[in-house]
């Protein structure tokens, strides 16, 4: 059965992984493009890499016949996405890439973005799309929040570990280093070539990035009572990646058993054999996470170290698994592209 597919901000780059991708699916047909910016182009003058797809126009979104589309990708910008949304019909599956759905609670979603909901009722069905972890409630789902990208790597690397017990809740230090894509498109000064290369900077300093509103409500949730960690990130001068290098208080030899039983079933997470550290280099353009885990010269420390690229896994590749399971099918389907090398 051929499943028949919208993505709404189709010129933005998490636009242009999902149709990358979605080429590769034996199940899925791109019908409709919508990219108000770009409307009445042809998706080979916006991303000349994808010219050798048979892709339909560039249109805006009003143009769009919902009634003949099974699933919609959202990738548009935050606040803009909940306005969407809000007015597509209300039995259409929808995978939304934005932050507008990830947070529960309103009014932290106020705090961390600085303006109230405007799709209260759509918010209050969403399910939170980190999906080794929510699968059931994804599969039966209409509407599902994809993760932001440093809060899915940051994810891999801690929520077994609190599950089970093994780290200190009080003592976690994430340190990120983000490429440059995972801050959009759209023309900004401190990400011109002269600006930004030969170089990196932290940014969101004093524990002040929006993606702790997704550390703070998942990690409370599972622990059943509030953490906090301590999170910088760093803008980097590469295109694709993360890799987040985590500091904790436990057994390191206990964390790396925990996270490799975790995910020994998963067919998109790695861990690595004790002492190795995982390289961006090895998931590019992939929807897999790799995981390593090594002791400290200081007794009962732990470094965890995890990587993806935040184009793929840690945003189009994770809505790809999602709609998978929203559309019954292989949750793989698509996915399992080997990395790019070198």
């Amino acid at each position: 059965m051929t499943q028949n597919i919208a993505i709404l901000g189709a010129s933005g780059y998490t636009g242009a992984e999902l149709i990358r991708l979605i080429a590769g699916h034996s199940s899925m047909k791109i019908k409709a493009l919508g990219a108000n910016s770009k409307a009445g182009q042809q998706m080979a003058e916006v991303f000349p890499h994808l010219r050798h797809l048979d892709l339909p126009e560039l249109v805006t979104i009003e143009e769009i016949d919902f009634s003949q589309i099974d699933l919609c990708f959202c990738a548009l910008p935050h606040k803009t996405s909940q306005e969407v949304i809000a007015a597509l019909p209300k039995d259409l599956k929808i995978v939304d890439l934005s932050a507008d759905f990830r947070l529960r609670d309103p009014e932290a979603y106020e705090k961390w973005y600085g303006n109230k909901h405007a799709a209260i009722e759509q918010q209050k069905e969403a399910v939170y799309g980190l999906t080794e972890f929510y699968r059931k409630e994804i599969a039966a789902a209409r509407l599902v929040a994809g993760t932001g990208c440093n809060a899915a790597t940051g994810q891999f690397a801690l929520r077994p570990l609190i599950a089970a017990g093994v780290i200190d809740l009080d003592d976690i230090i994430l340190d990120l280093k983000c490429a440059v894509s995972g801050a959009g498109r759209s023309l900004k000064e401190n990400l011109l070539h002269a600006e930004l290369s030969e170089g990196y900077h932290a940014y969101a300093l004093g524990s002040t990035h929006r993606h702790l509103g997704e550390f703070d409500q998942e990690f409370s949730k599972i622990a059943g009572r509030e953490v906090k960690v301590q999170f910088t990130p760093h803008l980097v001068p590469a295109n694709r990646g993360i890799l987040a290098t985590v500091y904790v208080q436990g057994n390191a030899e206990v964390i790396h058993a925990t996270l490799a039983k975790a995910y020994a079933e998963e067919p998109f997470i790695e861990v690595l054999p004790f002492g190795e550290a995982p390289s961006t280099r090895h998931v590019r353009g992939s929807n897999f996470c790799h995981i390593g885990v090594t002791g400290d010269r200081i007794d009962g420390r732990a470094i965890v170290i995890a990587v993806l690229d935040n184009l793929t896994k840690g945003s189009s590749g994770q809505a790809l698994q999602n709609a998978n399971l929203m559309l019954g099918e292989d949750e793989t389907a698509g996915l399992m592209l080997a990395p790019c090398f070198p």
